[in-house]
Order: C-alpha cells, then structure tokens, then sequence
C-alpha cells in the first residue's frame, strides 16, 4: 500500500477562471436607482415650484377686495401693492402716479372723509389694466 509521489491523479481538475459580472450588475443597478432618485428630485422640485403662489396674483386679489369703509386703511393698502404693478408699462406708471396723488389726502390726516367716487373710478381702472 505504499503509494508514489508522482502518480497522477485523474479525478482533480486544474483551476478554471471563473467570469464574474458582479461588478458590472452592482454599476448598473446603481446607476439606475441614482437615475430614478435624480429623477424623482426633479419632479418634487417642479411641483414645488409650480405649487408657490404668485406674488402678483395674490396681490391684484387683495386690490380687488379693497374695503373703502376705512379710508385711511384702503388710501394706505392700494399705495403699498399697488406700488408693485406700477413698472410694469408707461401707461400703468401714470395711473398710479394719478391715484397716489388722488390718495394723498385721504393718508396723513387724523380724520378722513370717505372715499370719493372719482378717486374710486380711478381706481378700478387702474385694477384693469394690470395683467398678471
């Protein structure tokens, strides 16, 4: 029962080099989950920014609900946001530079009568030429 050495045995394979695309599915999986996380980002930032309100519109709709039973209150609020649409053409600039003069004295005096209806007519017509 003494065995050689060098006798060969039949039973053992050499190595066989295996090919391993392991790396290349972990690449390509993270690519696209990187993909689809960029992706939805873009989509949540988009409906964000679509979803913010404009600054404009919600202050042409406080113009339009302007209560004229507070003179001083109503001569104050339509300077200020009316301020906002005065740059926005030539003819727009000197409806505004006419009402603010039309409200000048309804601003710095203790007690104020009401509004004027030509001041008021002023005033919606200066609301009608904004666009938003």
């Amino acid at each position: 029962m003494n065995r050689s050495a060098d006798i060969p045995l039949h039973d053992i394979y050499p190595l066989v080099e295996v090919s391993d695309y392991s790396l290349y599915y972990f690449i390509a999986v993270a690519v696209i989950i990187a993909a689809v996380v960029i992706g939805i980002g873009f989509w949540f930032a988009k409906r964000r920014r679509n979803r913010r309100e404009n600054e404009r519109k919600t202050a042409l709709e406080t113009l339009s609900r302007i209560d004229f039973s507070d003179p001083k209150h109503a001569a104050y609020t339509i300077s200020g946001i009316g301020r906002m649409f005065e740059r926005d053409s030539e003819r727009t600039a000197k409806a505004y530079q006419n009402l603010f003069e039309r409200l000048e004295r309804y601003k710095y005096a203790p007690r104020v009568e009401p509004i004027d209806e030509e001041t008021k007519g002023y005033f919606r017509l200066y609301l009608e030429m904004i666009d938003v």
